[in-house]
């Protein structure tokens, strides 16, 4: 095939969709190019696999450290290992983009990769690589009702406007109110992922009418580069229904499909009495039927499975300080879906670092989601987390991201940790919950309470659709949408959707947020009533932490040589201290005494002496003829010249002084070098007695003691 490109014009900057310049051997294989950032995404579909009852598709996203000119820091592994959360967060966008497009009865397994091949820093390679392989399946022969379009969607502030913008570099995403990747056809939007600063339910509309918009020039480009090049589409044989089996079965179970369906047992017991045909064929028929009748029930009678309105909240539990050794912990329940939040807190030294082909970066907010096979009363693999778990806790995430303290108001690591105990709908959403109150738990002083919830939707594909609020899992296995919502009292923090039909329009989208928010405003509610605030004080258990921030010309003087004074502060509180470039000083002990102890020597290390101070407590350091050294701050001396030692002649400094003796000193001068010098100042009882000197009556050798001046000393 020859090199074939088309180009189109997003955002600030000019995506290009090559083809036939690599990998000739798979179905299709398409370059993108966003500035100097390249990504290569390659399809293959092979023979179908009939006895599954599911679609199997697999999306895989390489990183490549090459990609960066990086090389991995390890010194003994080089290649790189397994993929990161962004590469996993990345493989599941797409996937979620382009999965509700194959058609229904495709069982050929289909395989897409992507491979990340350059990065520059600005553009972000994941919309590239979700248009890539939109355009590769677009132009294979694999069936596929595409394309989709993808952009990520800003909003910034210009001037005193606010406006939205696609495909932003990272540079404008960090004052970005909003990081909103978007996926759509020409009719409808397929898939949303994102957070967003507290936007409101109106803007976030608005920005998907003007992403679609921006969106449908990417389409014309795909549809373009498939008129030069595409293949023609492979046929697909409809799966063909045992009619008679289909009888047999809905007659057999009718009157149970008219009150709550339990799908396990009735598939076990039809599977167990219809030993003699196909087991799968009876489980496939069940799932149909059991659909039907959910979908049909509420479509005729706004009646759910389990009795509730379309807008109904299922009743919710909520319970704070469950753990009694934990930092914060809070138990979120909504019907059967529980679950369990548990925030710890550690010193800035805790936090996450990152390795990736753009270079190094850390965390102090670490969000981790688990989902053992117990919570579905199943049995199953248990170690690394799935990519579902992956990708439900990098959504609670970004929900409570924009109301985490900053760093300078609150400096701790934070890590939370979400424990599944039940599911049976939205255990992300009950995620975000619990974690909110966790949060509050430990004193964490969050901007606000945040609250989620899931949507989903029925459409009978005549037109009539229904919205319904706190999807349970059957309703999110036979419906058509799975919309997360997430926010404030204010406005939305994240959301995530997919959806199994391609119908979702603006007006449906619209109503659907309307209703998410009156639904989470509600659960809101429920966990204010449990605590309506943070504690005022972090949890006991926690470490302490204070921050503070030297002149960087005075870190020399904290670290000291070799590190020596930085090693005994540490060594004499038991704090732990960490000093930045910028002069920034974190300090961490699990009392406040300690933190207190190194706080204030640091100060005292690094503040500045004035003339006239009086210092209590100095403690002498060495004793020499002319005067003593007397340290007046940590690590600061001072000299004590003989002369400043006492109203009457003193002839050697030890006659007044030893060491380790503590003295009250005053500064008197600092001289151009810097150098010290102080003065003693005695009580109306001295500490000891000064020598006394004779004093000699013959007036023509009266010497300078008798007349009460001093002799004078060589200097230092």
């Amino acid at each position: 095939m020859k090199k074939v490109s088309e180009k189109v014009r997003v955002g600030d900057g000019t995506l290009v969709l090559t083809t036939g310049e690599f990998a000739q051997q798979a179905n299709a294989a398409v370059t993108a190019r966003l500035g100097e950032t390249v990504v290569l995404a390659t399809v293959v579909s092979s023979l179908p696999r009939k006895e599954l009852d599911y679609f199997p598709l697999s999306v895989d996203y390489i990183e490549r450290l090459y990609a960066g000119g990086r090389i991995k820091g390890s010194r003994w592994v080089k290649r790189e290992g397994r993929p990161s959360v962004e590469a996993i967060l990345t493989a599941r966008l797409i996937d979620r983009s382009i999965r509700p497009l194959f058609p229904e009865g495709y069982k050929n397994e289909v395989q897409v990769v992507i491979t990340v091949l350059s990065v520059d820093g600005q553009n972000n390679p994941d919309v590239p690589a979700m248009v890539a392989a939109s355009a590769a399946l677009a132009i294979s022969d694999i069936p596929w009702r595409g394309p989709v379009g993808s952009i990520r969607l800003g909003l910034n502030a210009q001037g005193a406007k606010r406006l939205f913008g696609a495909n932003p570099t990272y540079q404008k995403l960090e004052s970005s109110e909003l990081d909103l990747v978007i996926s759509a056809t020409k009719q409808a939007t397929v898939m949303l992922e994102g957070g967003a600063k507290e936007v409101s339910e109106e803007t976030i509309l608005k920005g998907i009418e003007f992403a679609q918009k921006e969106i449908q020039t990417i389409i014309m480009a795909i549809e373009k580069l498939r008129e030069k090049v595409g293949k023609t589409k492979r046929t697909v044989q409809k799966e063909e229904v045992d009619a008679r089996l289909e009888a047999r079965i809905r007659k057999e179970i009718g009157d149970e499909l008219k009150g709550t369906v339990e799908i396990k047992e009735l598939e076990a017991a039809l599977a167990e009495k219809y030993e003699e045909e196909n087991k799968a064929a009876v489980v496939k028929i069940v799932k149909k039927l059991v659909k039907e009748a959910i979908r049909g029930q509420i479509l005729k009678t706004g009646k759910r499975n389990d009795g509730r309105k379309p807008d109904e909240i299922r009743p919710i539990e909520v319970e704070v300080g469950v753990l009694p050794r934990t930092h914060g912990s809070a138990m979120f329940k909504r019907g059967k879906t529980q679950a369990l939040t548990i925030t710890t807190l550690g010193p800035h030294s805790l936090e996450q670092l990152i390795e990736n082909m753009e270079g190094e970066e850390t965390k102090r907010y670490i969000h981790h989601y688990n989902m053992p096979p117990f919570t579905v009363g199943e049995t199953g693999r248990m170690g690394w987390p799935s990519r579902r778990e992956v990708g439900h806790g990098a959504l609670a995430e970004r929900a409570l991201i924009p109301v985490i303290p900053d760093e300078n108001r609150f400096p701790y690591t934070i890590r939370v940790v979400s424990e599944i105990m039940s599911s049976n709908g939205s255990t992300s959403m009950a995620s975000v919950c619990g974690s909110s109150l966790s949060l509050m738990d430990a004193g964490v002083p969050i901007k606000a309470p945040v609250s989620g919830i899931a949507m989903g939707m029925v459409s009978d594909g005549r037109g009539k659709t229904v919205i319904l609020s706190d999807i349970m899992g059957i309703e999110d296995f036979n419906g058509d949408m799975d919309f997360k919502v997430a926010g404030t009292k204010d406005g939305i923090t994240a959301m995530q959707m997919d959806v199994k039909k391609n119908i979702l329009d603006l007006g449906l989208l619209g109503k659907a947020l309307q209703q998410a928010k009156i639904g989470r405003l509600f659960i809101l509610n429920k966990m204010l009533q449990v605590l309506p605030a943070p504690r005022s004080h972090v949890s006991p258990l926690a470490p302490k932490i204070e921050t503070l921030h030297i002149p960087e010309e005075k870190i020399g003087e904290v670290i000291g040589p070799g590190g020596k004074m930085i090693k005994k502060i540490i060594a004499e509180t038991g704090a732990e201290i960490e000093v930045e470039e910028d002069g920034t000083v974190n300090i961490s002990a699990q009392d406040e005494t300690d933190v207190a102890k190194a706080m204030k020597w640091i100060k005292d290390l690094t503040r500045e002496v004035r003339v006239g101070e009086i210092f209590e407590k100095a403690v002498v350091k060495r004793v020499q003829p002319f005067g003593a050294f007397v340290e007046i701050l940590p690590g600061k001396e001072g000299l004590v010249h003989v002369s400043k030692m006492s109203t009457n002649y003193v002839k050697d400094a030890s006659d007044v002084v030893k060491e380790g003796q503590e003295v009250k000193v005053k500064v008197v001068e600092i001289d151009k070098l810097g150098r010290i010098n102080l003065s003693m100042i005695f009580g109306e009882k001295p500490e000891r007695n000064f020598p006394q000197f004779p004093v000699h009556e013959n007036k023509f050798n009266r010497s300078r003691v008798n007349q009460g001046k001093p002799r004078p000393r060589s200097g230092r």
